[in-house]
């Protein structure tokens, strides 16, 4: 049962804005899902909530809660820690993501109290605040700062005609996604890991980019088996090219549902330097993944990038992620073209 109007005003008047505490996590996760649904897996889990902001390899991730005096938490606010290099040099960042206010709780200022107290919190070891708003959000995040980076193009691979443009004219009519989990033989990345070397294949990989000067996160193994391998619900899965019997490529992707549409959402591709085809038979397999078409980001002049071109793959007009950006110094944060995306660095989860 809501509260009554005259003892929303009186609890909102005595607020406590704290850190988030283990405790709290059952209380955090009822209001997530009463504010934001289930977010990417369905259902928020204890799980799920643990390897998203406790396990991540770059650090557990800070957080404040706006409690009641009597001790109900109405207002949540998350950072994810996250890390670029440029050069050799690391540009530590956060990324705010779930927040969630009490429907009764709402328009009293709680998501800008909670945001600015946090931020003043990680300023001191935090270079880079970004995320990719929607275009409700994106305005309050420009009143607090932000700078609309402009939009990260999305590139797709049409892999069922028929299929794709029936179910493109069904999203006009804004049907319903189908239920259920999506059919992928592919081999899921929690299998994968640890079964060949990847070290080596990424070592090359890092050489290469080094001169590159774009802003990227550093692709150790650590990174990719939490990102991938130990995400809890989201079904990555793992394809791999081999030449000589060495690891020539691997691309990390997750089949999901897009409204009336099957998509494989291609998260990373990783190839040797300078192997192209590596990076085509990869594409190829995206494709034939099972979904009805491949939804992707490839960084431009990458080998990915100039493969995808070759194998049908197209930027997707009016479609991508919002970029948006500040530095809680106040300084200009670097522009959208200063960074080497994949779309796992953005994809939210």
């Amino acid at each position: 049962m809501s509260a009554s109007p005259e003892q929303v005003r009186d609890e909102a008047a005595e607020l406590t804005f704290r850190p988030l505490a283990p405790a709290d996590t059952p209380a955090v996760l009822d209001l997530l899902t009463a504010s934001l649904a289930g977010g990417p897996t369905g259902t928020r889990t204890a799980e799920f909530f643990d390897w998203k902001h406790r396990r991540n390899p770059f650090g557990a991730s800070p957080g404040l809660v706006a409690v009641t005096p009597a001790g109900r938490i109405v207002g949540v606010r998350l950072f994810l820690r996250w890390e670029w290099q440029r050069a050799g040099q690391v540009l530590r960042a956060v990324r705010p993501v779930d927040t969630a206010t009490h429907p009764d709780f709402q328009g009293r200022g709680i998501f800008r109290r909670l945001t600015t107290d946090l931020l003043e919190q990680v300023a001191p070891e935090t270079e880079l605040v970004f995320n990719t708003p929607n275009g409700n959000s994106l305005p309050g995040y420009l009143r607090m700062g932000w700078q609309d980076l402009g939009q990260v193009p999305v590139t797709l691979r049409v892999a069922r005609p028929l299929s794709f443009a029936r179910g493109a004219r069904a999203a006009l009519t804004r049907r319903r996604a189908a239920a259920g989990p999506v059919a992928c033989e592919l081999p899921t990345a929690a299998d994968w890991f640890g079964t060949e070397p990847v070290k080596g294949l990424l070592d090359e990989r890092a050489a290469a980019d080094a001169p590159d000067g774009r802003i990227a996160v550093p692709r150790t193994e650590e990174f990719l088996r939490w990102r991938y391998g130990d995400a809890p619900g989201l079904d990555y899965r793992v394809i791999t090219c081999h030449r000589g019997g060495e690891l020539a490529g691997v691309a990390f992707g997750r089949p999901r549902r897009r409204g009336p549409l099957v998509e494989f959402t291609l998260a990373d591709l990783i190839v040797r330097p300078g192997d192209g085809e590596a990076a085509a038979r990869l594409l190829r397999a995206a494709a034939r993944a099972g979904g009805d078409h491949v939804a992707t980001h490839l960084a431009p002049g990458t080998e990915a990038a100039r493969a995808a071109l070759r194998v049908g793959y197209l930027r997707a007009p009016r479609t991508g992620l919002r970029l948006a950006a500040r530095t809680p110094a106040g300084q200009p944060p670097p522009g959208r073209t200063e960074f080497r995306f994949t779309l796992g660095d953005l994809e939210v989860f």
